[in-house]
């Protein structure tokens, strides 16, 4: 019996891969279309994806035309193959502005840019293009199904901007260009005022302006230490019971220490 069982399912099998060939290699689109919708609803994306782009140009006009071009983007969505998926689907978008499959075609469209979006530290112009499609969904789908997966999304995907922007502002503290280190964590405060890093932000601003004070020719030393001054008083406003409080007074002292200097010379 066992081995009666395993010559069925290869038999079973053989089977399957026979039609799916002859399909493959046949004139009839409408076998592979019907062939190509199997293969799909089994869960074999990959074969009706090659069936499913064999016949797309032969339906081009027909009825049939709109089933195909969003069976044919969504295997290429379940295959995880995103770069095509968001193409085709905002082929299929713009082809069918009346289809009852636009809310859905719409939303993989955008989730195929999310699904795209590298990690924090690399280049984020895939993040920047979907957040702008997901804000697109939202604004025409304000009542969607799919609106809680959504702001999810874009809640991720701008943790991963202001994440880029705050490590980006730190960077340029570690590496002592203190001026691009204050210009950037001055953007950084005001594109994300409700961020996390907002404490940190003010802590290595200040400190910025600390070591660019410093470390400056003496006809700029002044007014960098007056200014450096400005921003532990801001800092500590905000966060009086910071960690990097006793940091940022010992950086404090020396800043009074040359300021003195100043007011013995004059």
């Amino acid at each position: 019996m066992k081995n009666l069982f395993y010559i069925l399912i290869t038999f079973l099998v053989f089977s399957s891969c026979t039609e799916y060939q002859k399909a493959l290699k046949s004139e009839d689109i409408a076998l592979k279309f019907t062939k190509g919708e199997e293969l799909y609803n089994a869960g074999k994306y990959s074969k009706a994806n090659r069936l499913f782009e064999q016949i797309i140009p032969s339906y081009r006009g027909k009825p049939q035309a709109e089933k195909l071009m969003f069976l044919n983007a969504s295997a290429s969505y379940e295959m995880e193959d995103f770069y095509v998926s968001s193409y085709h689907f905002e082929r299929f978008v713009s082809a069918y502005p009346n289809s009852e499959k636009l809310e859905e075609a719409t939303f993989k469209s955008a989730k195929s840019y999310y699904e795209l979006s590298p990690v924090y530290s690399k280049d984020q112009a895939e993040t920047i293009t979907a957040l702008e499609k997901l804000q697109e969904f939202v604004n025409i789908f304000p009542e969607s199904q799919y609106l809680s997966e959504a702001n999810k999304m874009v809640k991720e995907l701008d943790y991963k901007l202001e994440k880029k922007a705050f490590e980006i502002a730190k960077q340029y503290n570690r590496i002592s260009d203190y001026k691009a280190s204050i210009a950037a964590f001055d953007s950084f405060i005001i594109d994300f005022p409700g961020t996390e890093f907002r404490e940190e932000a003010l802590f290595y601003r200040y400190d910025s302006a600390y070591q660019l004070a410093m470390k400056s020719v003496e006809y700029k030393k002044k007014e960098r230490l007056e200014a450096a001054k400005k921003y532990y008083i801001s800092f500590k406003k905000d966060y009086a019971n910071s960690e990097f409080l006793e940091a940022a007074t010992d950086k404090l002292n020396d800043i009074e220490k040359e300021l003195e200097n100043y007011s013995t010379k004059s």
